[in-house]
Order: structure tokens, then C-alpha cells, then sequence
């Protein structure tokens, strides 16, 4: 409807094609972190997962060889085992969700045969999603890597690797989506009108853990956490919605645990909160959050144009000592203020060196 044609104006219908999702872009990927800890090297096979996906219409069409986030995930393992790693991370950090069937399968590659999600429709009855498929991928230490943008399939994976002792669970509290939606059409409702009503979205089902919570409001809170620019969650995450459901709990379901790491935990943390005492990188990421936090909570800035300048001076005089600190430490030129530098800095991930290291721990604490 156009902005100027008034409350009688004529619609005009726009037709929008979507362009095929290539998920390629998405596909699981792997690679290896070498980590020096206790005068030990270890080999952390890293498996970053974007996003849930599969190919229906392939696997519809009987393609043998579709693309799924399991069936990737897997073969990655398979690569994986044979450059004999020590452990493995599941990056998931920024994973929105996607398949709740292939969360469930992908559970299935750590675990044997057990319930991974529990379903409450509106009517009350509870449905449980299983991994039917007892056998196991990769049995050896794992990690789970997540972030408070980690949602919906995200959560139901990380809830059942914590809630079968199956592996770490790292970084910060998730998002907190425990709903399941769906699309009702409206002109299905009103029939032999000429009108066209479109579709309302519905929430007509909850997520719950094996262990019976919801991932709702409280996502899955992490074993060790890191520090976090999105610590409020009336802002960001699913409670910041004002018409979220609210968090509650059912009955557990039957399962087996894995194994338990909560005795190892309380060293982990210890050990971690050491370490980065003394590592500059992950330092530096600390420092960013906390500024991150200053500028969220600064409700003013100053209208004197001096004042603005100084301010302005300083952060630029930060950003150049950092470059020039980070350059120094990856062995590259220096830089004067207001040059481009010809070879630009490796960009550093100390939330997953961390987390490398944080492995490495675990490990060397069960051997014992």
C-alpha cells in the first residue's frame, strides 16, 4: 500500500522469489588447534557448526549423498580420528538453530541410544525425541562452545551433551528459545471469501531437557563461563521478549548419564582463571567487554567540541597501541600513526584457545 494513498488506497501485490540457499555457506567445517599445556601438546580437533541444516528436496529426491549438518559433522569425525586428535570442540557460537532432527542426530554421534528432547504440545501430552542409532561416533574428551546468540537446536544440543555428563559446556549463557512456532493460513478459515487474510504465526509447543527444565528464558547455562557483553538479559535473548513464555519445568524422562564431570569442574574453573591472568589476548578481550559495558551504560555524550576531540584522540591512540602490541607479537612490522599497513594482522580467536585449553586440562586431569 502506498505511504501516500490513503486508508482507501489499492494494494499493489509485489512478488518477492527467494533464491536458492546454498548450504554450502553454512556447512559444517573442521580444523585443528594445537595446544601447549603443562609442557604437553595436544591436537583439539575444532567442528564449527553455523547453522542446522539439510537438504530435504535432495534427500526427497533419494539423493544418496545429500547434505545434512549429521552427516557432515560425521565425516568430519571420521577426518578428525584418523590425524588422531586428543579432543574435539563444537563451535556453536551464533548458531540461530534450524533442524531439531538433526540436533537430535547430531547428539546421537556422542551418545548412545537415548532421549534427547522432550516436546509439550499445548494440549498438554509429551512427546520425547530420541537417538535411535546406538552406535557412536567419537567417544573421546568434547567441548561445546557457546555464545548467548547459541538458540533453539543450539541449546537442545548443548542441554543434552551437559545433562549426560557427555562434555564441557563453555562460554556464556545461550539464548534462551524453548518455543516451537507454527504457520496457520488464514484463508484456509475464511472460506469463499475473495479477500486474502495471509497467515498469523502460533507458539504451539515448549522445549524441555531430558533432565525435565526448559530451555526456555534460561537457555543452557554454561559449566565455566566467560565473560559476556550481553550479560543483560532484558535486552538480549529470549526473555527480553515482553510476551515470552516464562521458564518452567516437567518430569524428568529415563536416561542413562554418560559419565559425570562435575568433581573435574571446580579445578577447571580454578586453572582457567589462572591462565588467563598472564594471556594478553584473552586479556584484551576481557578489556573489551568491560568497555563494551561503558558504552552501554553511558546515558550522555558532551556537546563541547574540545571535549568530544579528546575523547576521540584517546580511543584512536588505543586502537593504535593494540595494533602495534598484536603486530609485535605475531612478528610484523610496526606501524606509524595514520599508515596502512601492508600486511595486515592473523586474527586471533582467544575464546577458543581458551576453550583448547581448558580441554587440554580436563583431559589431564582424568587421565589422573
Amino acid at each position: 500500500i502506498p505511504a501516500d494513498g490513503g486508508p482507501n488506497a489499492t494494494p499493489h501485490e509485489i512478488k518477492l522469489t527467494r533464491d536458492k540457499v546454498k548450504l554450502e555457506e553454512q556447512a559444517a567445517k573442521d580444523s585443528v588447534l594445537n595446544i601447549d599445556e603443562q609442557k604437553k601438546e595436544f591436537k583439539i580437533g575444532i567442528i564449527n557448526v553455523p547453522a542446522f541444516y539439510s537438504d530435504y528436496e535432495a534427500q526427497q529426491r533419494g539423493d544418496q549423498d545429500y547434505k545434512s549438518t549429521t552427516r557432515d559433522v560425521k565425516k568430519l569425525l571420521e577426518q578428525l580420528k584418523k590425524e588422531k586428535v586428543d579432543g574435539v570442540i563444537v563451535d556453536l557460537r551464533n548458531n540461530g538453530g534450524g533442524s531439531l532432527q538433526e540436533a537430535v542426530q547430531m547428539v546421537g554421534l556422542f551418545i548412545k541410544s537415548g532421549p534427547v528432547v522432550q516436546v509439550k504440545d499445548a494440549d498438554g501430552s509429551i512427546d520425547v525425541d530420541r537417538d535411535r542409532d546406538p552406535s557412536i561416533e567419537y567417544d573421546g574428551p568434547l567441548a561445546v562452545l557457546v555464545n548467548r546468540f547459541s538458540a533453539s537446536a543450539s541449546e537442545i544440543f548443548s542441554a543434552a551433551i551437559q545433562d549426560y555428563g557427555r562434555g564441557l559446556i563453555i562460554g556464556e549463557q545461550t539464548y534462551g528459545k524453548g518455543t516451537v512456532q507454527n504457520l496457520i493460513d488464514l484463508n484456509r478459515l475464511m472460506a469463499g471469501s475473495d479477500n486474502k487474510f495471509g497467515q498469523v504465526k502460533l507458539t504451539i509447543a515448549k522445549y524441555y531437557r531430558i533432565d525435565g527444565g526448559s530451555t526456555q528464558h534460561k537457555g543452557v547455562v554454561p559449566d565455566i563461563k566467560y565473560p559476556t557483553p550481553f550479560g543483560n538479559s532484558k535486552e538480549y535473548g529470549e526473555s527480553s521478549e515482553p510476551s515470552a513464555l516464562p521458564w518452567d519445568q516437567i518430569a524428568p524422562t529415563d536416561y542413562e548419564k554418560y559419565g559425570d564431570l562435575s568433581n573435574f569442574i571446580p579445578k577447571l574453573i580454578s586453572m582457567h582463571k589462572e591462565r588467563i591472568k598472564n594471556d594478553p589476548e584473552f586479556q584484551n578481550y576481557v578489556a573489551s567487554v568491560h568497555d563494551a559495558e561503558e558504552s552501554h551504560d553511558k546515558k550522555y555524550v558532551s556537546l563541547n567540541y574540545d571535549q568530544r576531540e579528546r575523547e576521540k584522540e584517546a580511543e584512536e591512540e588505543r586502537k593504535f597501541e593494540e595494533e602495534n602490541r598484536i603486530r609485535k607479537e605475531q612478528g610484523l612490522k610496526l606501524i606509524q600513526k595514520g599508515e596502512t599497513p601492508a600486511v595486515k594482522t592473523k586474527n586471533y580467536d582467544a575464546l577458543l584457545d581458551e576453550t583448547g585449553h581448558i580441554l587440554a586440562d580436563y583431559i589431564l586431569l582424568s587421565i589422573g
